[in-house]
């Protein structure tokens, strides 16, 4: 086998554990921390002093990170100096090596050059180690904060910060023992053969794909930074085993973990809803709740949708023929409706009293003296979505996904019988995985 081939497949064992030891486990306690802490941020007193708050971790910052010459420069400089390969023109401590011999500077590999780590590395070592914990423990308290300061950009620090540091402690090692049979098997000629720059890049994608849980997207942007077609392999096992490794640990990334702490209406399309349920026990109204508020075609003022937008917060209303048939006319957002009365409002001859109609054209009699009507067909959804009450939950949670629906209307034989959002879906959703986990626990 080629030293080449050597040195890429015992370098893609070492990817592995640098991934499983430390990005996969750093990845599900770095989100754990976090959420905790935004947990904390939305539910105390600190939330609301959001200034005190920056300004307390910017000199807890300084004051921490300047003494340590690896966390006092910038984040995007400290990954460059890790994933740099040193050579005999480099004179900083990482690249602190034995040069007693003749050195040969237009080969970094050559035999001359002895990979003995003098006190440099050794300190730098001990300076890297700090600066990985004290990013990992910072990153928990930025992340969020009301000034942007990033994840990407730390995340890879700290991975870069444990790669180096395992990639020159494999160096010494091999070094070491390098006429031993497994060092001779691996690396034969024992210079050269590891990398700890290519270690450092490896443990960087790694940390990432472990707090973020990507994959494809993570490969192709290490890959453009890289520029190297070799690097993808031991790239595309580390991220994939930080990400097993998280997944083993929490469910899901940063990200996913915030959506569901902040409430957003995220369906996840990889999430399978296998339970046998219907419409109609998600829509509502529900038994013994109020009816929903609807706008009838017939008889609505101007005051009457008025006094319903203010009365309310809904995202929108059904509109029907009248209150006794429920018959389905159509549905209107509430930010245009809000909108169009507004304007309405604002032309002369209209007020409170004045009639509204939907339809293209206007009534075609109107009494003396009365107020102009006013249209809304123009914001008037007329073929809004709609299911039936036996519609299977498995199928709605698939229109939702696919389609993009914010509400789906609920009828029979064209009349409304009630209507189900996004977030009633995501309920159901979540209440039936934790009927799904209470069954695991009982059996």
């Amino acid at each position: 086998m080629p030293r080449a081939m050597h040195c890429r497949a015992f370098a893609g064992v070492i990817a592995i554990v640098v991934d499983v030891s430390a990005q996969g486990l750093f990845g599900a306690a770095f989100i754990h921390a976090n959420l905790w802490w935004c947990k904390l941020r939305k539910t105390t007193k600190l939330g609301k002093f959001p200034i005190i708050e920056v300004f307390a971790v910017t000199l807890v910052t300084a004051i921490l990170a300047y003494p340590n010459e690896y966390t006092r420069m910038g984040a995007s400089e400290l990954i460059a100096r890790l994933v740099k390969s040193c050579s005999p023109a480099d004179d900083y401590p990482l690249c602190n090596y034995n040069q007693s011999e003749a050195l040969n500077v237009n080969d970094k590999f050559s035999e001359s050059y002895d990979e003995v780590a003098l006190s440099g590395v050794m300190k730098s070592l001990w300076l890297l180690t700090l600066a990985m914990i004290f990013k990992a423990f910072i990153t928990v308290f930025t992340f969020g904060l009301k000034v942007p300061a990033g994840l990407f950009i730390p995340s890879m620090a700290v991975g870069a910060c444990v790669g180096r540091i395992l990639g020159i402690g494999m160096q010494q090692l091999a070094w070491k023992y390098k006429s031993s049979d497994f060092f001779l098997y691996f690396c034969p000629t024992s210079v050269g053969c590891i990398e700890p720059g290519l270690y450092a890049m490896v443990g960087a994608a790694a940390s990432l794909g472990g707090v973020t849980r990507m994959t494809v997207s993570l490969v192709v942007i290490m890959f453009e930074l890289t520029g190297g077609l070799s690097y993808i392999v031991p790239l595309m096992v580390a991220i994939m085993t930080s990400k097993w490794v998280g997944d083993s640990l929490s469910k899901g990334g940063i990200y996913d973990g915030h959506i569901l702490l902040n409430g957003y209406p995220f369906l996840d399309s990889k999430e399978e809803f296998e339970h046998i349920t219907l419409a109609c026990d998600v829509m509502h109204p529900r038994r013994n709740e109020a009816p929903l508020t609807t706008i009838s075609v017939s008889g609505t003022t101007v005051g009457d949708i008025r006094r319903i937008l203010q009365g309310t917060e809904y995202k929108g209303f059904p509109v029907v023929l009248d209150s006794e048939t429920q018959l389905l006319e159509g549905y209107i957002n509430r930010l245009e409706l809000a909108a169009a009365i507004d304007r309405a409002g604002k032309a002369y001859g209209v007020d409170d009293t004045s009639l509204v109609y939907f339809t293209i054209r206007p009534p075609r009699h109107q009494e003396a003296g009365q107020p102009d009507h006013v249209s809304l067909h123009h914001v008037l959804d007329v073929s809004p979505f709609q299911i039936s009450e036996q519609t299977p939950m498995e199928t709605v949670v698939e229109m939702f996904r696919k389609i993009g629906l914010r509400q789906a209307l609920v009828v029979r034989n064209g009349r409304l019988l009630g209507i189900v959002t996004k977030k009633d879906v995501l309920k159901h959703v979540d209440q039936m995985s934790r009927v799904d986990v209470d069954a695991r626990i009982v059996h």
